[in-house]
């Protein structure tokens, strides 16, 4: 049963900064127990529409980028606290949106030039997103980017993630999930956004199905329980969205983790181009939104193993 029209609060998408900085005046006051609903936008703040072309890559802001929606002070949360967020529901919007942006992502220099992908989706989040005739890519909405003000003063870039979260990019902040983040400022000071449909753990390419979204989370605050860095728990499996059919794995083998990574996944890249008919831009941006690296291996000095899963149940 949806949630979302028991919030106790609404923060509306008009409400969103694009930095970290402890100076912002809250937009919003809740009390631990509140039920919030976020009207979160995607990391282009809405630059992307259906009827976007590879053109409007150029006249991307890079300062307008991961528009966040708050922050929302939280009564009684204090430095050395812990705010709990509990991660309830997510109210997609149906559009999506996929990019190469030169310089950056995993092989951004083997991936020099734009590339664009949009996608229409159900908006029950249960359906697969159609790629091309090739693929169709399972969903799962989560929110990219989600944080507290950190003690510094600012302001501080949204793009890198934080000891107090951030752009973390972690697919399984999703419903169900229980985020702890520690505290440094009066009040918490809390952000979110940069909603995503669907990501593969890396979102090796820079972007994910980046889409608009509301999401219906409450609050809570354990006093002097704030953790080192942000962890969070999850009610269930993780990839059962992805796993029916097993995975195609490359890997990367040697001294140094990024490098290793990007051998996986440059690996996979040529292996789906071969399998397939797709291009190597697409192949490249669907790793992106459903493929997982993973370390497999980080103890036999001097080399270590990173590893690329593919899943087979995108190719149909």
């Amino acid at each position: 049963m949806s949630t979302h029209g028991l919030a106790a609060h609404t923060i509306h998408r008009c409400h969103t900064h694009f930095g970290w900085d402890r100076s912002i005046e809250p937009v919003q006051f809740a009390k631990p127990g509140d039920r919030l609903l976020v009207e979160c936008k995607d990391a282009a703040g809405g630059h992307f529409t259906d009827k976007s072309t590879l053109a409007d890559i150029a006249t991307l802001r890079p300062e307008c980028a991961n528009p966040v929606t708050g922050p929302i002070y939280v009564d009684g949360a204090d430095p050395g606290d812990a705010l709990v967020v509990h991660i309830e529901e997510f109210v997609p919007s149906g559009f999506g949106w996929t990019a190469i942006l030169p310089g950056f992502g995993l092989l951004a220099d083997q991936f020099p030039h734009p590339a664009l992908k949009l996608w229409q989706y159900e908006t029950s989040a249960l359906q697969p997103a159609v790629y091309s005739d090739l693929a169709q890519v399972p969903l799962k909405p989560f929110v990219g980017t989600i944080g507290v003000a950190p003690k510094d003063p600012g302001p501080h870039s949204v793009i890198p993630p934080r000891r107090v979260g951030g752009n973390m990019d972690i697919r399984d902040l999703a419903a169900g999930a229980t985020l702890y983040l520690p505290v440094e400022v009066p009040g918490a000071l809390l952000s979110l956004g940069d909603t995503h449909a669907a990501q593969g753990d890396g979102e090796v390419c820079g972007t994910a199905i980046e889409s608009a979204m509301d999401a219906v989370v409450s609050l809570d605050v354990i006093k002097g329980g704030a953790p080192p860095f942000p962890r969070f728990t999850v009610p269930g499996p993780v990839t059962s969205h992805l796993d029916k059919r097993g995975y195609e794995v490359t890997t990367g083998i040697g001294p140094d983790l990024a490098s290793a990574a990007r051998d996986s996944v440059s690996g996979m890249i040529e292996h789906l181009t071969r399998m397939t008919s797709m291009s190597a831009d697409d192949a490249y941006m669907l790793c992106s939104v459903c493929g997982d690296l993973r370390i497999s291996e980080i103890v036999d000095a001097p080399n270590w193993v990173v590893s690329f899963y593919f899943p087979r149940i995108v190719l149909g």
